[in-house]
């Protein structure tokens, strides 16, 4: 196995794993996961099932291998731990680092994290998941909202719900999102329920066809807006000028 080296970053990269001071757990660990599973699937396996452990049977019974009897190919299976373990160190702060300085596997470096910031009971996750699920259902378009501020708070519950074990098939999230859009947009979703398999369509692209029409509608609202200014300056020029021309007419008259 090729030696792996990551330096402690102040920022994530594709090289360098998402830092991590306390805040955005959830963010964070969803982007941990997907650096891991980048570099090799093992290295997250790791983290999810814990380190792997030479075994060996000694009089029917199974035990741990001393280092020296480890053969090659037991070594880097376990050396996927050590890695996991250097991963999670460089992308955490100080303060998080000491809470899991002394653990000895990846694993439980990752549930000591994971219980300090989504609550370690099962009761815990279930309240916090079903609290989400509510505000899932009551999630609404705010006024003065762009489709890009709806994405954001959408996908920030979508993200946590996920996180906590809740799954969404495409077509229930595209059901919530044309449902959470206000009386405006109504037009729209009744275009894009009939024309769009929203069973296939993700919700990226749903969430862009939004941000196209959103585009159109704010060009044809600076179009109307431009071609009224216009007529507006028209119709004042044009009572000046009669205004003008009556003074005109009048000082005629007054020098007669």
């Amino acid at each position: 196995m090729a030696e792996f080296k990551l330096p402690f970053a102040v920022r994530a990269s594709i090289n360098r794993p998402p830092m991590f001071g306390g805040v955005n757990y959830v963010f964070w660990k969803i982007r941990m996961k997907i650096f891991m599973e980048s570099i090799d699937m093992k290295i997250w396996d790791a983290v999810v099932n814990g380190p792997f452990i030479p075994m060996h049977v000694v009089k029917e019974e199974n035990v741990k291998k001393t280092w020296s009897e480890w053969s090659e190919s037991e070594k880097k299976k376990a050396q996927y731990d050590s890695l996991a373990k250097n991963i999670i160190a460089c992308a955490l702060n100080m303060d998080e680092f000491f809470r899991v300085s002394q653990c000895v596997s990846a694993k439980e470096m990752w549930e000591i994290l994971e219980v300090t910031h989504e609550g370690g009971t099962d009761d815990a996750k279930r309240a916090r998941k079903y609290t989400l699920i509510q505000e899932c259902e009551l999630f609404r378009m705010q006024q003065e909202e762009t489709i890009a501020d709806v994405q954001k708070r959408f996908t920030h519950i979508v993200n946590h719900l996920t996180g906590l074990g809740k799954v969404f098939d495409k077509e229930e999230l595209n059901i919530k999102i044309l449902k959470c859009l206000d009386r405006s947009w109504q037009p729209k979703v009744k275009a894009i329920s009939k024309s769009r398999d929203l069973s296939k369509l993700s919700a990226a692209a749903l969430f862009e066809k939004l941000r196209e029409h959103e585009l159109k509608l704010n060009r044809l609202k600076e179009k109307e807006s431009f071609e009224k200014k216009a007529k507006s300056i028209a119709l004042k020029t044009s009572v000046q000028k009669k205004e003008l021309s009556e003074e005109e007419e009048n000082s005629d008259q007054d020098e007669l």
